[in-house]
């Protein structure tokens, strides 16, 4: 055992990476599964590099320790297997440190978006290089100064600062986890970020101990061979402990692999319990679909929405229609219950208003940025321009072309064919008047049309009756 617990190499070494191995497989399995098995769509932005981050630096801390603590037993020691590289750089920075600053930059975000109601004033892809930067700064500096031994160990005087350095981002991160502690969050938010806090406190307990006796007692063999042991086995836990859908992206955590058992929710409104529609009125009240009637009050009825979207897919240029969709949702949550309506707020944000979004709508910049730079997500008028502006494209392009479809033809046989299905969903205080002109630029409307006549209008109309 003194051989192999100073050159590695020892049964217990094996099992350990077996263990790290195993770990990341299921970590892997875990982040891939939504995707590939449930043909999730990939979300943009945070939402999923954030949580790719975290799984590149889960790979670096388990790899860093493997190759910084001689596990495995190499006969000479190349520059690739340098301590500053393994243990100073892949460990620190590219490690432990960029896992904490993800999850960080995750409870930063939570904290803006449900204790303050607005979006966070510093997007993450700047946030979170900016709180790595005292991971590379002290990486800089050991790597000048040069304190570690041969067996990649840090003298007494360097292991305090160093652990304090891992302290501090436990501490940052309990400290935004603890102000947003009453927020009833409905996706295990809160309950995933004190399970990270608690492994990663135990991990630095865990590592403080194996330092101490390393330092200590150098010379014990079995004592440098259970602590190294320990040392990946906690890593190993850390990296599938810390890893969370549900704080970026919630509707990816409903289909994880802890709850294939439930029903799956589609949709951010099924996952939030809004129901599909409001009240029933009677038959001889209901709207003819007819051209002459104004596509906002079409669109109430959710058997023409549901046409009209399916029309609108086939033209690739559905996202209006599903935002439209979305926003009623929203509009079905009492004002009483904020956050419900800021978990929907920011899902119709992420997926139709944020730039490079999945879906992204065509709206003015102005309209844009009164949404992205709003003071309160849970108010009820926050879509209600880009609404207008939507609705009055679509009246321009999408609507007239509907008339003449197939779809339209289809939905006009089950109407007449003597359909039951009479629902008109009620909306609270939309206004859907036209948009000023000054307000929907030509750039950012590829359906613009300019000089369109009367008789252009009347010849659409009587092609669709």
């Amino acid at each position: 055992m003194a051989n192999c617990a100073v050159n590695g190499g020892c049964i217990s070494d094996y099992i350990a990476i077996s263990i790290s191995i195993v770990s990341f497989i299921l970590l892997l399995t875990k982040w891939t599964v939504p995707y590939v098995i449930h043909k999730v769509p990939r979300p943009r932005g945070s939402s999923f590099w954030l949580v790719a981050i975290q799984v590149f630096a889960s790979f670096n801390l388990l790899l860093s320790l493997v190759m910084a603590l001689n596990f495995l037993k190499v006969k000479e020691r190349r520059w690739w297997i340098s301590c500053y590289l393994w243990a100073v750089w892949v460990e620190g920075p590219l490690g432990f440190g960029l896992l904490l600053s993800c999850r960080i930059a995750q409870a930063y975000k939570l904290y803006y978006i449900f204790l303050k109601r607005r979006l966070p004033p510093v997007r993450s892809n700047r946030f979170l290089p900016l709180i790595l930067l005292p991971w590379i700064a002290s990486a800089a500096f050991l790597h000048i100064k040069k304190p570690l031994n041969q067996r990649c160990h840090l003298g007494t005087e360097w292991m305090i600062p160093v652990i304090c350095l891992h302290g501090f981002y436990v501490v940052a991160l309990i400290c935004i986890t603890g102000a947003i502690r009453h927020v009833e969050f409905r996706f295990d938010e809160l309950k995933e970020l004190w399970r990270g806090i608690l492994v990663s406190a135990f991990s630095i307990g865990i590592w403080v101990i194996s330092y101490i006796s390393n330092e200590i007692h150098d010379d014990i063999a079995w004592l440098q061979v259970i602590s190294r042991f320990m040392l990946l086995l906690m890593s190993s836990i850390l990296v599938l402990a810390f890893f969370s859908f549900s704080i970026s992206h919630p509707l990816v955590s409903l289909l994880s692999l802890r709850r294939m058992d439930q029903p799956v929710h589609g949709t951010m409104g099924r996952a939030l319990g809004i129901p599909d529609s409001g009240f029933l009125v009677p038959p001889e009240s209901f709207h003819v679909i007819d051209p002459d009637v104004p596509l906002e009050k079409l669109l109430l009825n959710r058997k023409f929405r549901q046409s009209f979207m399916a029309f609108a897919d086939s033209c690739l240029a559905g996202e209006s229609v599903h935002f439209y969709d979305e926003v009623q949702q929203l509009d079905r949550i009492p004002l009483d219950d904020p956050t419900r309506r800021i978990y929907m707020a920011r899902h119709i944000v992420e997926e139709y208003i944020v730039a490079g979004a999945t879906m992204e709508v065509n709206i003015s910049h102005k309209t844009r940025q009164d949404i992205l730079t709003t003071t309160d997500l849970s108010q009820p008028d926050l879509f209600k321009n880009a609404l207008n502006e939507l609705i009055h494209l679509m009246k321009m392009s999408l609507a007239r072309d509907y008339w003449s479809s197939t779809f339209f033809m289809k939905l006009k046989e089950d109407n007449n064919g003597g359909a039951t299905d009479h629902e008109l969903e009620r909306v609270t205080g939309w206004n859907f008047s036209p948009p000023r002109l000054s307000s929907v630029h030509c750039s950012d409307n590829p359906f613009h049309q300019e000089n369109i006549n009367t008789e252009h209008n009347s010849s659409h109309d009587t092609g669709g009756r």
